[in-house]
């Protein structure tokens, strides 16, 4: 049986919040990501970390609560949480060219 849609709503935004503090705990901020060398495989690496774990915990959390709202609004902060990072990640800071045919290269 579903959530009442008040409820339903809430919830929702709640596991998007949960999604969100994932990927701010997992990587830091988009604004530091931008200022880095394009392709940094740290970083990536976190980010794909973090994505995992946020699918997970939204289709384990959306399947308990028999929920498609919680599935769609957690679906869908988690897929802008890893837009924007991978964005920040592959974008080249001096050209603002994406580098997605470039393979990730590490800080160190």
């Amino acid at each position: 049986m579903a959530l009442k849609p008040e409820a339903s709503v809430m919830a929702g935004l709640a596991i998007a919040g949960l999604v969100w503090g994932i990927h701010s705990a997992f990587h830091p901020p988009v604004a530091d990501i931008q200022g880095l060398p394009a392709g940094n495989a740290d970083v990536a690496s976190s980010e794909k970390k973090a994505t995992a774990l946020s699918v997970g915990i939204v289709s384990g959390v959306s399947l308990l609560a028999k929920d498609p709202t919680i599935f769609i609004l957690g679906s869908a902060a988690t897929i802008a949480a890893a837009f924007f990072t991978r964005h920040a990640t592959f974008t080249e800071t001096k050209t603002a060219m994406s580098n997605l045919g470039q393979k990730a290269t590490s800080a160190s």
